[in-house]
């Protein structure tokens, strides 16, 4: 269990589908839909701006890629 919150656990392309699932969930729920959606549209907006999931954190996973280390 991993709760650092400062070390990001959310890549790059886990970021962007985030956010472009969240803006789905926003434009059904400005169109009728449930308020729920709203509400993990919030939570996976949240998620990819702080580049941390806990649930991530919970089971020790990671999308993030590390950094190459340079060859000398």
């Amino acid at each position: 269990m991993n709760f650092e919150i400062s070390k990001s656990n959310i890549g790059n392309t886990d970021r962007m589908i985030r956010v472009g699932v969240a803006a789905l969930l926003i434009v059904g729920a400005l169109r009728g839909g449930s308020w729920t959606s709203a509400i993990i549209a919030a939570v996976l907006l949240a998620t990819a701006y702080f580049r941390f999931c806990p649930a991530y954190g919970v089971f020790d996973f990671s999308t993030d890629k590390p950094a190459v280390p340079e060859v000398k």
